[in-house]
């Protein structure tokens, strides 16, 4: 496949709500999307990054920077999608930036072969579980009322934001209202230190799914640790960038579970992979979420499908984040998200919404 030209697109997303972590409060989303054009086809990927690199080291102008200077003059002139991660290997790191090329890439592919994400990832479902992500609030009162809102609206597990000062109160208030029928995760972002363990091995009390990510992104040895000290089952978000973390995290025991999110992996493709490894060492896994638009979301909900996702996903409805999507709007049915079936991602934008929320293009001839 030759790639006659891409384009950088910057879209501003306002959420419908504030959205607050340990690492900070995202109200609006700065989204970087890149479209690569084929003589056959087109192809679109969503970079993940946010606007700062408080999540992780990416962000979104250093994305498109290294994307324009670095990523695109290392793509071969013919390729296909399953290249794109050796030719950009010897750059080192930026992985939702090399996440959005191979994405488009590989859209672009699939559409032309008239193929689905789900169909060539290896999907087994045609829908999948949704849960959602509470940020913190204000008061627990209205944190109840959020949740609230979000079980009638049928999603199936709820995940709470937790830091230090916000944690086992507000565990226990949700806990005591929806009862234990309820599927309850909490996420810490890595917010707490080892010396925390006694605190959080207070949540065990309250039969949670899993803590994801309590400790540094890059302490596997204090992970391994914490997962003695706790009857909870502890989850790996930021520390897991590869196969090879999750190789070292599963050796060590530093976790049960592992969340993978494509951008942060540097793709679908290293997810898929990731995704083998853990199922054959017998570790869950589901799909976590970083406030995607509908053509990331659709990406997502192709990888959830994979036998090995037994847990749901941040896999949420298009009105969890915004009021209007950039393609026609993921709707939950029963607590579910139907796999796109079309070639692709299965989904385009809307031009008008696109031009809308657009800040600036940049076309790039390859």
């Amino acid at each position: 496949m030759k790639i006659t030209g891409v384009e950088l697109r910057r879209i501003a997303m306002p959420l419908v709500s504030p959205f607050r972590t340990s690492f900070g409060t995202e109200t609006a989303r700065d989204v970087l999307l890149v479209r690569v054009v084929t003589p056959d086809s087109e192809g679109w990927g969503e970079c993940v990054a946010m606007s700062e690199p408080l999540y992780s080291s990416e962000y979104v102008d250093g994305a498109a920077e290294v994307i324009r200077r670095f990523l695109l003059p290392a793509l071969p002139a013919n390729l296909d999608a399953n290249q794109v991660a050796g030719a950009l290997e010897p750059i080192k790191g930026h992985r939702m930036a090399k996440a959005a090329v191979e994405t488009a890439v590989l859209d672009a592919q699939l559409r032309a072969a008239g193929e689905s994400f789900g169909r060539f990832l290896g999907a087994s479902r045609t829908r999948v579980p949704c849960g959602v992500s509470v940020g913190i609030m204000d008061s627990i009162p209205q944190l109840l009322d959020a949740v609230a809102g979000y079980i009638d609206e049928g999603y199936v597990r709820v995940k709470l934001k937790i830091q230090p000062g916000w944690d086992v109160e507000p565990v226990r208030a949700v806990r005591e209202r929806f009862g234990d029928g309820l599927l309850l995760q909490v996420d810490a972002n890595a917010a707490y230190a080892l010396s925390d363990a006694p605190r959080l091995a207070r949540l065990d009390a309250f039969d949670l799914l899993l803590i994801e990510q309590p400790l540094a992104n890059d302490d596997l040895v204090q992970h391994a640790k914490l997962a003695q000290r706790l009857r909870t089952p502890i989850c790996l978000d930021e520390s897991i960038e590869s196969a090879e973390h999750a190789a070292a995290a599963i050796a060590l025991g530093s976790c049960s579970i592992v969340n993978i999110k494509p951008g942060r992996v540097g793709g679908y493709l290293e997810a898929r992979r990731i995704h083998d490894l853990c199922r054959a060492n017998g570790i869950a896994v589901w799909c976590g979420g970083m406030l995607e638009t509908g053509l990331g979301r659709a990406a997502n909900v192709a990888l959830a499908a994979l036998p090995g996702f037994t847990l749901p996903g941040d896999t949420s409805g298009s009105r969890r984040y915004f009021a209007t999507d950039v393609t026609e709007p993921f709707e939950l049915v029963d607590g579910h998200l139907e796999v796109p079936a079309g070639p692709g991602l299965g989904v385009e934008p809307i031009p008008g919404v696109l031009d809308e929320v657009t800040t600036a293009t940049e076309w790039i001839t390859l």
